[in-house]
């Protein structure tokens, strides 16, 4: 099947500024070129690190005016909500200490956010952040990546219509192998502020993979978690702080069971995100690295894997693809997709129209909430012992 996404309004583009995302960041640039996928909005300001020599840099880089480039995001928040031509939304790609009080200082002067996840440390910061969006009427995007896939979004509608019955078993994992040698201590920038629980938070495996397995298996099923029972380990070199390896039991409301397990130090594993859900008519699996396929088990038939491209989706999840079968389509696209039904969200807004579900489908604010609930959680429970704490 040969069918794309059509563009939505053609020479409408909004401006964003970005905080973090610096020469020598990895995520600020992925951001940029996933927005710039669509040519919907165009960099426009920006507070790129902690260094002025550095985001004046990246500024030059990116074409964007000195006056423009900012030494601090309060100086930014401040700054771009006088002018005239002000940024239409702003993306937060910092290390995770400083969501929070970016996100806070943006939306305190009526500029929507995109936040990389985990949302901020702890759960008051982030029922905070809730409830000063809702007052000021702002969408709030929080970049959980995988779900932009079409075939993820097959997923949840093939649930939703009850493909594979009632729900009673999920099991995610997330293995990668990058932290087994000590990388914080070799130079890698990533592996230096995840570790520490001063930029990262109070978990490291969890907060940075975990959270992605709950965020995935909450927007696919619509499961809610009753309680839960979490180990976290700290099996790498070194003496490190926060874990790099979790192991997770979970009760959802309703009966299902369900096991999680995240590891940073799983020989052999590049980024191995992948959800099972188990049904009383069948079963669906997703992989992240074949993002393009969906594996459909129905109970007493054969089993089907179906191709983003070739097999009829949905039609929702049908418009989220973007090229024919047999032309892969990635992390970027992923991110592209979320993005892409944010700034639809945001022209739709301004121009006073309402929003559907549909224009809502993508992390809110409170998919970041549920998130940051999740690690406080799973951190409870390892501290006391692994035992089973209430959601």
């Amino acid at each position: 099947m040969i069918e794309q996404s059509a563009d939505v309004q053609a020479g409408v583009k909004l401006r964003y500024g970005m905080i973090g995302g610096g020469q020598g960041s990895f995520i600020g640039d992925v951001h940029r070129k996933s927005i710039a996928l669509d040519g919907m909005a165009g960099i426009a300001a920006g507070c790129f690190s902690r260094s002025a020599e550095n985001t004046l840099a990246t500024g030059a880089a990116l074409g964007i005016s000195n006056e423009r480039l900012y030494k601090t995001f309060e100086e930014m928040a401040e700054a771009e909500a006088k002018r005239s031509d002000k940024i239409d939304f702003v993306v937060i790609v910092t290390p995770n200490f400083a969501h929070y009080p970016a996100a806070k200082a943006f939306l305190s002067r009526g500029i929507p956010v995109v936040c990389d996840k985990p949302l901020c440390f702890e759960e008051s910061e982030a029922r905070e952040l809730v409830d000063l969006a809702g007052k000021n009427n702002l969408l709030f995007c929080v970049t959980y990546t995988y779900t932009g896939n079409a075939a993820v979004k097959h997923a949840r509608e093939l649930i939703r219509k009850g493909e594979i019955g009632d729900i009673i078993y999920v099991n995610g994992e997330y293995p990668q192998e990058w932290l087994l040698s000590p990388a914080e201590k070799e130079g890698n920038k990533q592996a230096a502020w995840r570790t520490d629980p001063e930029m990262a938070g109070k978990s490291n495996c969890v907060g940075d993979i975990g959270t992605h397995i709950e965020n995935m298996v909450s927007y696919i099923t619509g499961l809610k978690i009753k309680s839960l029972c979490a180990r976290l380990d700290r099996i790498g070199p070194g003496s490190r702080i926060l874990d790099d390896n979790a192991t997770i039991m979970l009760e959802y409301e309703g009966g299902a069971k369900g096991v999680y397990w995240s590891s940073q130090v799983a020989s052999g594993y590049d980024n191995g995100l992948r959800v099972r859900i188990f049904g009383t008519k069948g079963s669906i699996e997703f992989k992240e690295e074949e993002s393009n396929y969906l594996k459909v088990s129905i109970f007493g038939k054969p089993g089907t894997l179906l191709s983003r491209g070739r097999d009829p989706f949905y039609p929702h999840a049908q418009s989220y693809s973007r090229v024919p079968s047999g032309h892969p389509e990635g992390y970027f696209e992923a991110l592209a997709n979320i993005y892409k039904t944010y700034i639809k969200a945001l022209i739709k807004q301004r121009e006073g129209k309402a929003l559907t579900p549909e224009d809502l489908d993508f992390p809110n604010a409170g998919d970041g909430l549920e998130g940051v609930r999740f690690v406080g959680k799973c951190v409870e429970s390892s501290a006391r012992g692994a035992v089973w704490v209430n959601y």
